[in-house]
């Protein structure tokens, strides 16, 4: 049985930790809506992520290829501003604000947006990157009937909730409602 988002089961939820309840995301969402094509700049995760096909994003941080040095993607620890995130400073400013703010060291980060109707399938972020840091959502937009479950609880994040959630387990997302839900996803290394 899955735990659901009430507000009480909130509040005992493993996987997932309520951070912040109402930042203001109007001027992120405004950003993204200012620079043409935005969710086409950069098409990748949805072509070589299996789990993500479904899934468009804006890359804002991404690792330093030239550091893989014959690692795995998931093993490498470097990351940089990407190029793409210049026509972004407000979400580049909110991603350094926020790192600040919870002492985390920045890593990669990405701005999704799920369809309605479409989904991010099961998997577990493995690797020795992910091992070490952790992962959080700030929610753009979300309506009901959108659900992250990371292994037995389910969870609908709200518009302006900023969220730690365990990637370490395996999750998947869903959006059953009829608009668009856009997260802004990050990692940090803890200081």
């Amino acid at each position: 049985m899955l735990k659901q988002n009430s507000d009480s089961v909130r509040d005992t939820m493993r996987y997932f930790k309520l951070i912040e309840k109402e930042y203001p995301v109007t001027p992120l969402l405004e950003e993204i809506a200012s620079v043409e094509n935005a969710w086409a700049l950069n098409e990748g995760r949805q072509s070589k992520i299996k789990v993500q096909r479904e899934a468009v994003s804006i890359p804002i941080r991404g690792l330093r290829k030239s550091k893989i040095a014959g690692r795995k993607k998931w093993d490498v620890h470097e990351s940089r501003f990407t190029t793409i995130s210049k026509q972004f400073p407000r979400i580049r400013s909110c991603l350094e604000s926020l790192a600040q703010c919870l002492d985390g060291e920045l890593s990669r980060a990405k701005v999704v947006r799920l369809e309605p109707g479409h989904r991010v399938y099961p998997h577990v972020d493995r690797g020795e990157y992910y091992r070490i840091r952790d992962r959080y959502h700030l929610v753009l937009k979300s309506e009901p009937g959108n659900y992250l479950k990371a292994g037995d609880e389910r969870n609908w994040m709200k518009p302006g909730e900023l969220w730690w959630f365990d990637n370490k387990a395996t999750h998947e997302a869903e959006n059953a409602s009829n608009a668009s839900r856009i997260h802004f996803i990050f990692d940090l290394l803890p200081r």
